[in-house]
């Protein structure tokens, strides 16, 4: 949307004049991309050096101007911007997690040096609210390798009732898995916090010898925490319904066979006393 002219109270030579901007819907953990036309207000040319250089960014702050997201995505400028010219970008972001009100500061930065506001340059400031990552709480799930009734009856018994059709995300178990009941509303709750693919704690059955040897199995497919660099396939995963081959950020289809590997990823921890999810 057209904005007034905001000209940076900073004197020469870094004035940039931030005349309009167009942002579309934003949803937690979504890349998207903003239009953003600026023009050189003070007597330095602006030149981008590849990665290094003057480059436009940004900065996700919470209402109270607190940094959320302080690094952003870096735009280069296409050619140097003499003084007194005006230049359009196409500026990629991604919205931050989880979904809530923010305010989005468009900034400048001399990579490796400084960013322009920290020397008293102006910025763009722009209120956004930030919608969940799915529109809609729909989970399907798909059972591979056969029917099974303690499965069947596990996912009778979900919190948040599992659909068929036009699903925001969709859950892949084996057969003889047993979730817990609510391991549909964790599922949902973590896409709409912004995550693309969500992988559950994997407990085993059996006795405490079996335990064992499962657990030691399935080490290697677990590490830990809310991390969103995967550095090893993903067991039984939930996947929002973008995820397209070749079309969302390099992840891949996945294939059937239990593992995915992934960007964006949350693990549910496993509460003492409750079922395997």
């Amino acid at each position: 949307m057209p904005d007034a002219a905001l000209h940076s109270a900073a004197v020469e030579p870094l004035a940039p004049v931030f005349r309009e901007w167009t942002l579309p819907p934003q949803r937690a953990g979504a890349r998207a991309v903003a239009r953003l036309v600026l023009s050189n207000g003070g007597g330095a040319t602006w030149r981008s050096r590849g990665p290094d250089g003057l480059q436009v960014s940004y900065h996700w702050l919470d209402t109270h101007r607190n940094a959320i997201v302080w690094d952003g995505i870096r735009t280069a400028f296409p050619r140097p911007v003499a003084p007194g010219e005006t230049v359009s970008l196409d500026v990629p972001l991604v919205a931050p997690r989880p979904p809530g009100r923010y305010v989005l500061r468009f900034d400048l930065v001399e990579e490796h040096r400084f960013w322009l506001s920290e020397v008293g340059v102006g910025t763009l400031d722009v209120e956004v609210v930030v919608e969940p990552g799915i529109a809609d709480r729909r989970l399907a799930v798909v059972v591979h390798g056969g029917a099974d009734a303690r499965t069947t009856a596990a996912l009778a018994a979900q919190e948040e009732p599992l659909v068929e059709e036009r699903p925001a995300a969709t859950a892949h178990l084996v057969a003889g898995a047993e979730p817990a009941p609510d391991w549909s509303r964790l599922l949902l709750d973590a896409h709409a916090e912004g995550w693309d693919a969500v992988g559950p704690a994997v407990v085993a059955g059996g006795g405490p010898l079996e335990r064992r040897r499962a657990g030691r199995a399935l080490r290697r497919w677990a590490p830990g925490g809310r991390n969103p660099r995967l550095d090893a396939p993903l067991l039984l995963p939930s996947l929002v319904a973008s995820l397209v081959p070749g079309e969302h950020d390099g992840l891949p289809a996945y294939e059937g066979d239990g593992l995915f590997e992934g960007r964006a990823v949350v693990r549910l921890p496993t509460r003492s006393g409750r079922r395997p999810r």
